[in-house]
């Protein structure tokens, strides 16, 4: 039997870490910029868990 193909769309959007949390990239971080204040962009930055969802999208990643 072939190996299972991960979901390619999954993988280029979640990351597992070393010890097996799954991290996402928070939203609206891309455009409209301008607007938003150093603080706010500063916040939307970073990485974040993935919430009650981490069962599905580990599926995803075949995991």
């Amino acid at each position: 039997m072939p190996k299972m193909k991960s979901h390619r769309g999954a993988a280029k959007r979640f990351r597992v870490t070393g010890t097996g949390k799954l991290m996402r990239r928070k939203a609206t971080g891309n455009h409209f910029l301008m607007k938003k204040s150093g603080s706010r962009k500063r916040r939307i930055s970073g990485m974040t868990e993935v919430g009650p969802e981490a069962k599905v999208i580990r599926r995803m990643l075949g995991e």
